[in-house]
């Protein structure tokens, strides 16, 4: 073991929200070291965002061709499930980081390889693949940014039947003949729709009710018709009791509750995250190995004025574009501190406060038709005590939509705060939607008052026309 290097800021895990972290961090004149055990660049560039959507571009494109006129003959042959999955390998570069690392190295921060755990205050040992150690020690702050991992059920048979998980789901290199599909979340049908539009026959099978059950209820409705329609199984209310494949090769029975038996080549199972904070030295300090982090508005962790958890480990809004975000609210305020300045926390929407983990948190599902929602839902409004309205409106009434695609089938809604005449939240769903969203986001951040939203007016015709056409049925009362 060498001595120990210290550092302004250390930071463990080199996925999206670590790199932003030791960004701003550097950016704000702190010596910073990054921690990575797997490839720079993390869950999100290599079995998640990136591959997940390299999969699913090709099949929603085709699905708007075949709704468009003189295109849907050229598209009505099967996707070349070769080149797209060449064309995934490409985005995730062939799950080779060294891309990614000559970025880091650009920001100035020093990556370490190899699996880093806390032990005790402000330091960080650092087991390297060669059996090196090197300690490490942070002045101001050790960030941990070690994301989220996938977790399967524990049912008979699992453990040995070589399921897939998340990662194996967007890396696989051969399109199953048969796949069966646990779960109703954004995992379950994005995936769905990709393998479906692959060539597989999809059996999807959800606990509840519905399809994506934490977005307003026609999402999930409008997503179930059109998977139906493409020739998906899928069955609700349905629970999976055990899983059989003998010797972890060939087709895998799923069991379910009454009996019936479900035979595919694959079963993908996507039916929750965990925190990847086992193994990561938080009995050091004090805290419950493999636990979320709770932490307070600037992502410092509760009775530690030292330690953050960045990003999925904090359990706020488990999505890479939100873990970015806080990544640049933590590490303002571990320059601040580390300055002396005092922070804005009592500032809703200030530099130090990841208010939008709370009140504005944008997603977007890409499946055929694309959800997208930002804020609060009906349900989450009026169980928060506001007094709110939703007002409806169905996309296809809009010129840009009959425009984009024959036969566009959609719908969009607004949550108006009657008090404050404010918006609370916005979700729509429909083919193309998941570019109407960042204009819902900065009404919902901005506080945007309902009639200064009537002088934003909307191209035509395009989709966005929507938002005149919410603003007239709200006034219509």
């Amino acid at each position: 073991m060498t001595d120990a290097v210290e550092y302004d800021v250390v930071v463990l895990g080199a996925g999206p929200t670590g790199e932003n972290v030791a960004d701003r961090a550097r950016a704000a004149g702190l010596s910073t070291a990054v921690v990575e055990s797997e490839l720079v660049g993390g869950e999100c560039s290599y079995w998640a965002c990136m591959p997940s959507k390299a999969l699913l571009r090709p099949a929603l494109a085709r699905a708007d061709a075949r709704r468009t006129p003189g295109l849907r003959g050229a598209a009505a042959g099967p996707l070349d499930a070769d080149e797209v999955l060449a064309h995934r390998d490409a985005f995730t570069s062939h799950w080779k980081d060294d891309g990614q690392v000559t970025w880091l190295d650009s920001t100035g921060a020093r990556l370490y390889r190899g699996r880093g755990r806390l032990d005790g205050r402000r330091r960080v040992v650092v087991d390297g693949p060669d059996g090196e150690r090197q300690v490490l020690t942070a002045r101001h702050a050790v960030a941990v940014c070690t994301g989220s991992r996938a977790v399967l059920p524990d049912l008979p048979g699992v453990a040995g039947a070589k399921p897939w998980a998340s990662r194996e789901a967007t890396s696989a290199h051969a399109v199953p003949g048969r796949l069966a599909v646990v779960g109703g979340g954004v995992v379950g049908v994005e995936m769905a729709t990709a393998w479906q539009a692959l060539g597989s026959e999809v059996t999807l099978l959800v606990r509840g009710d519905r399809l994506l059950p934490r977005m307003e209820p026609f999402v999930g409705e409008h997503i179930t018709d059109a998977l139906t329609e493409a020739g998906a199984d899928i069955r609700l209310n349905t629970s999976v009791t055990a899983v059989e494949r003998p010797g972890g090769t060939g087709p895998v029975t799923l069991v379910l509750a009454g009996g019936d038996r479900i035979e595919a080549d694959e079963v993908l199972f996507a039916t929750g995250r965990a925190p990847r904070t086992d193994g990561i030295g938080l009995e050091s300090v004090g805290l419950e190995p493999g636990s979320w982090l709770a932490v307070d508005d600037s992502c410092r962790v509760q009775g530690h004025d030292w330690l953050y958890g960045v990003g999925d480990v904090n359990h706020r809004a488990l999505l890479t574009h939100q873990g970015k975000y806080q990544a640049r609210i933590a590490a303002a305020a571990i320059a601040a501190r580390a300055q002396g300045v005092p922070l804005l926390e009592t500032d809703r929407w200030g530099a130090h406060t990841a208010t939008a983990d709370h009140a504005a948190v944008p997603q977007v599902v890409f499946t055929d038709p694309e959800a997208a929602a930002v804020g609060l839902s009906l349900t989450e409004a009026e169980a928060a005590g506001h007094r709110v309205r939703a007002v409806d409106y169905d996309l296809a009434s809009v010129a840009g939509a009959s425009l984009y695609v024959d036969g566009y089938r959609g719908r969009a809604r607004m949550i108006v705060d009657l008090d404050r005449d404010i918006l609370l939240g916005v979700t729509f769903v429909g083919p193309g939607v998941g570019e109407l969203l960042h204009s819902a986001t900065v009404a919902v951040v901005g506080e945007v008052p309902i009639e200064r939203l009537w002088h934003a007016v909307p191209a035509y015709p395009t989709i966005s026309e929507v938002w005149l056409r919410l603003l007239e049925a709200y006034r219509q009362g």
